[in-house]
């Protein structure tokens, strides 16, 4: 995929656990930070850490605006690619937790 040149600050990921299960990864995002496009490899929980609003850039151009509550957690399924920025007013952190008995 040709990602367009980005002037955005970089999220902090920090891998917490590695193992044959799965992964754990913290994601911290200063006010306009992103992801940069990605792929998850396996099925996925996020839970977050604290709230924050989400812009979703997807495939084709599309994009979705989310919401996040502390302690609220959702799934998504392997294969998902994506780009996710901080488009609020305030830094959020999450945790991502990666099934790696669920490939895509």
């Amino acid at each position: 995929m040709n990602e367009p040149l980005r002037c955005r600050p970089p999220a902090t990921a920090t891998v917490q656990i590695d193992n044959d299960d799965l992964r754990v990864t913290r994601w911290d995002f200063p006010v306009g930070a992103e992801t940069g496009w990605h792929r998850h490899g396996w099925k996925y929980v996020v839970v977050p850490v604290s709230a924050g609003t989400m812009l979703l850039e997807l495939p084709g151009g599309q994009t979705a605006d989310v919401s996040l509550t502390p302690g609220t957690s959702y799934e998504r399924p392997a294969g998902v690619e994506h780009n996710v920025v901080n488009s609020g007013s305030a830094a959020f952190s999450f945790v991502e937790i990666e099934l790696k008995g669920f490939p895509g």
